[in-house]
């Protein structure tokens, strides 16, 4: 594993720390390659139930794509290598298991796409979340793609034609974030979602996660014939029938995440 991405473990939780705070953890393609090992190493993990994103420091989360670009490395290197940035949002929703951004500073550009492509997001009220591109001439084309599921239109629109930043409790109303919390609360709230995730059967959780990422972008009609399907596989599975009899027997599940 790179050392621009550190791999914890804390019981059920693995953690993913983007480990650059000099740089407030830019997005390189060490830092791409480093997350995709790293989400590829937690999946695999038996011990592993629940993924946490996060940043070094208090002061970025991760402050979006590292402008100290090569020029020498060739139009089609560089292009080449910002698609590794979607392969990196695929794979992130692709996962498995739930990931839960633990956003304790400023999430911008790209670091924003990193924290809306996960699952669950609690950001303390120090953090900051904004598309800041226009400002260096840029705008922020791929993660419009993870934003125009998240934010209201004219919202979206705004902050990307004026690179203007939302605090992290106008970022819940906007529905980027779940949780803001005071910086001193962060550990705290994400082992609270992360502890909660960790006691759902894992095998039901992933069937969850590729069922909605498959339907969203389905006509409705589309959608209830793809989740009709969807259920019978869902109720059919060993832990389905072991979760209603806990429920009948007024009992904790013993999950066989099967």
């Amino acid at each position: 594993m790179s050392d621009v991405i550190l791999v914890e473990y804390d019981g059920s939780v693995g953690r993913l720390v983007i480990n650059r705070p000099e740089a407030r953890n830019a997005i390189t393609i060490d830092v791409i390659d480093g997350l995709l090992a790293g989400i590829e190493k937690l999946e695999a993990s038996a011990d592993t139930r629940v993924i946490v994103l996060t940043g070094a420091g208090e002061k970025a989360f991760c402050a979006g794509g590292d402008m100290r670009i090569d020029p020498s490395a060739g139009f089609l290197a560089i292009h080449e290598g910002r698609g590794k940035y979607a392969q990196l949002i695929r794979r992130m929703q692709e996962c498995g298991k739930p990931l839960v951004a633990r956003v304790n500073g400023h999430a911008l550009g790209g670091g924003l796409g990193l924290a809306l492509a996960c699952d669950i997001v609690v950001a303390g009220q120090n953090a900051a979340f904004g598309t800041p591109e226009v400002k260096l001439g840029l705008f922020p084309m791929m993660i419009m793609a993870l934003l125009v599921k998240h934010v209201p239109r004219k919202k979206l629109v705004e902050m990307m034609l004026t690179g203007q930043r939302v605090s992290a409790s106008e970022a819940v109303q906007l529905g980027m974030a779940n949780y803001a919390v005071a910086p001193d609360k962060l550990d705290e709230k994400t082992h609270e979602i992360t502890t909660a995730l960790a006691g759902k059967s894992s095998a039901i959780l992933r069937l969850g996660k590729t069922a909605f990422h498959t339907m969203e972008d389905m006509s409705t009609d589309q959608a209830l014939s793809y989740l009709h399907g969807m259920l019978t596989v869902n109720a059919m599975s060993e832990d389905a029938m072991e979760g209603v009899m806990a429920f009948m027997e007024k009992r904790e599940a013993n999950w066989k995440d099967k």
